[in-house]
């Protein structure tokens, strides 16, 4: 059975345009070089597109051509939408913890990748400002939580003037105008058991 011969190895790389002309070795070596940034930078963009899924647009690359003719990706962005989604601050949130992770997404991100991580932080903070704004201004005081939270400011009040009332009475030193957290906590469970519908089981 034939055998491949030992010595054999891959032919030089060609200069473009030429008959047959090899590389020099300081070309070679920069062909070299440049293989390895276009796949780093191929990578490093992609990183970018996959996490940025619906915000992030189309993958452009600057080009340099070697010296075997062939042209290799040097640099390369990935244009990304980072702007709030008005009047909605809760989707806002979640549109730039998409943007944040995709910027940060390579193995090493840049400088700019982190500018971008930076402005969707800060773009959460606003958006967490207004959805607490709405919230608050929002707020349905006949809710069960409101409606659990008044029941029981307004119990503890009645229990702390009971307490006081006995003591002026002289009733025993059970009362100390401290409200038993146990009570307090039982009041609380049979008032949010009243206002809150029963959910059915989830089997697991």
């Amino acid at each position: 059975m034939p055998q491949a011969s030992a010595g054999t190895s891959a032919p030089a790389p060609q200069k473009s345009g030429g008959l047959n002309q090899p590389l020099s070795k300081e070309e070679q070596a920069q062909v070299a070089k440049l293989k390895a940034r276009d796949t780093e930078v191929r990578a490093h963009e992609q990183a970018h597109k996959n996490v940025g899924g619906q915000y992030a647009g189309a993958i452009s690359y600057d080009y340099q051509k070697g010296p075997d003719g062939r042209s290799y990706a040097v640099g390369g962005e990935v244009p990304i939408d980072a702007s709030e989604i008005a009047g909605d601050p809760e989707a806002t949130i979640e549109k730039m913890r998409i943007v944040k992770a995709a910027a940060l997404a390579p193995a090493e991100p840049s400088a700019q990748d982190r500018k971008v991580a930076a402005l969707a932080d800060a773009q959460m903070m606003k958006a967490q400002a207004e959805l607490n704004t709405q919230r608050t201004e929002g707020a349905d005081p006949n809710s069960p939580e409101n409606m659990l939270s008044g029941d029981l400011n307004q119990k503890l009040a009645e229990m702390r003037e009971t307490a006081r009332e006995e003591r002026e009475a002289g009733a025993g030193n059970q009362a100390q105008g401290v409200v038993a957290p146990f009570d307090l906590m039982a009041y609380a469970q049979g008032v949010y058991a009243s206002t809150t519908p029963a959910t059915p089981a989830t089997p697991l």
